[in-house]
Parts: structure tokens; sequence; C-alpha cells
């Protein structure tokens, strides 16, 4: 199952963005300890450039995985998310058009 998963931060949480970026990267990298494998992802911005969240397209088993997946993340441990939400892809999503995963 692919799902599109958005994470709201809190505002001014650049500094403590900056301070947990490299543990989430590792998160990603790994896929959350295997729950899912991260195809894309990347930060969101308003229009004055400065980050709002982020977001991922997962592929896991069930939605519950690619839950745990955002709640494990240590932007979400560090409190810099204030909402995570979770959108199905159609079952007919070309996710081989995405050529290089971020995860194993």
């Amino acid at each position: 199952m692919y799902f599109l998963m958005q994470c709201t931060h809190h505002p001014d949480m650049d500094n403590l963005r900056d301070k947990h970026r490299a543990k989430h990267r590792e998160w990603v990298k790994s896929g959350g300890n295997g729950l899912a494998i991260v195809l894309i992802g990347s930060a969101t911005i308003d229009d004055q450039a400065t980050s709002t969240g982020n977001f991922g397209i997962l592929e896991t088993k069930n939605l519950a995985d690619a839950m745990a997946f955002a709640e494990g993340d240590p932007f979400n441990g560090a409190g810099i998310v204030s909402d995570i939400s979770m959108t199905r892809l159609a079952d007919g999503f070309q996710a081989h058009r995405i050529p290089e995963p971020m995860s194993s």
C-alpha cells in the first residue's frame, strides 16, 4: 500500500529542526527500522520559504505501519510535529516512476 504522509510542524521550529535533522534523516533512510519504504519526501514551505512541515510517499503493509513510521520520526519525538495526516494512494499508483527510493 502507498500513502501520502503530511506532517505539519509547529511554528518557529527552525533551531529544533536543525538539532534533530541528522536523526530524522537516519530514520527516513532506515524506513523507520523497516516499517516503510520511503519513496520520496521533502520539507514543505510557505510563501516566505519558511519550513512548515514535511511530506513523504510511503510504501507500507498497512496504515498502522505508516502511522508508526510517522510517529517514530525524531521530529515528532522532539515535539516539532503538530499534526500527521495519511492519505492512501490509489492501487494504480505508479511507484516505479520514482527511480531512487530514499530508504530500502
